[in-house]
């Protein structure tokens, strides 16, 4: 697996609550996965991001195979190969073979609810423009909400192919891939046991989620990844937010441009940090090497560098969540 900007520590030098993640992670999931590898480096950050998955994609009595489809229908609409190509392989392991093949290429399911879930993940990307809003459980738009956060984390920090060569799009490797998960994949998870995880929040649960833990989790998340935005000064900060809403989740046609442009009017030493965090909301597979080095210049811990990334995708995440208030659709 290629990181693209640092080689986060190995695994097994972890120690305190990065520990307590990868344990976790070996007892519900597919192990230390290159996600939370390289969030490591912040592990307050790393731990809100696995508890918000774990308690919307993995816990609980909703179907794990909707929740796969959800997750993997924003994916693809978030333009994240990486988690479209891991979610067709967790609907193999799962049995739904035919599923994951439809879900790999970009096909609409055959099945109508299946087919309904991927249209209204879809939509998501841009909620203003589509009206889009949730009337699913706290479990559904919780996953719909962590992937929104992730997609954009995996695509700025993570190389786009799970295997060498991109061997994971070949139909074979992804069902052998969900072969070797099938046991971990279906056993069930105790909602509410990743909560352990997350230090003491200030920010009160989302409505939507009633008194569901996602909730809890989603607020953690929101709260640790908007610190991000500390990097920044509140110039900066406006201008990502503001774009972000005016934007809407647009693709933008030439990112590096787009990026250019929008922070051209902000002070020199606003517009480097405001272009990653931008492109972390709209393109961050478009975050480049010279990006990352001229923000090192003045800041050159990876972490700062996670958490900037983590400010621009929280940001544009939020702006679906908001959808789900009626105050401010």
């Amino acid at each position: 697996m290629t990181y693209r900007f640092f080689n986060p520590a190995p695994v097994k030098t972890a120690t305190g609550r990065t520990a307590d993640v990868y344990r976790q992670l070996r007892d519900d999931f597919l192990g230390p996965a290159p996600t939370f590898q390289a969030l490591s480096v912040v592990p307050e950050l790393m731990a809100a991001t696995w508890v918000l998955m774990r308690e919307a994609l993995l816990a609980g009595d909703t179907s794990r195979v909707d929740r796969e489809v959800v997750a993997a229908a924003v994916s693809r609409a978030n333009h994240c190969r990486f988690c479209v190509d891991a979610h067709a392989t967790l609907l193999h392991a799962l049995g739904e073979h035919e599923l994951a093949e439809s879900v790999a290429r970009g096909g609409t399911p055959v099945r109508p609810g299946h087919a309904e879930l991927t249209r209204w993940a879809a939509a998501s990307r841009n909620p203003r423009a589509t009206g889009w809003t949730s009337r699913y459980g706290p479990q559904l738009t919780g996953t719909l909400l962590a992937f929104h956060f992730i997609n954009r984390v995996v695509s700025a920090l993570l190389a786009p192919d799970l295997l060498p060569g991109g061997l994971q799009r070949l139909p074979a490797v992804r069902s052998v891939g969900g072969r070797f998960y099938a046991r971990v994949a279906g056993e069930p998870k105790e909602p509410g046991h990743g909560l352990r995880l997350l230090g003491a929040g200030s920010t009160p649960p989302p409505g939507w989620a009633g008194d569901s833990p996602v909730g809890v989790a989603y607020s953690a998340l929101t709260e640790v990844a908007a610190h991000g935005g500390d990097l920044l000064s509140e110039t900066a900060r406006q201008t990502v937010m503001a774009t972000v809403r005016w934007e809407d989740g647009r693709h933008p046609d030439q990112p590096a441009g787009w990026a250019t442009d929008l922070v051209r009017d902000l002070p020199g030493s606003d517009r480097v940090g405001a272009r990653i965090a931008l492109l972390a909301a709209f393109a961050p597979g478009a975050i480049s090497p010279g990006d990352v080095g001229l923000w090192r210049l003045s800041h050159p811990a990876d972490a700062d560098l996670v958490r900037l990334v983590a400010y621009g995708a929280i940001t544009a995440t939020g702006h679906v969540a908001r959808a789900l208030d009626p105050a401010h659709r």
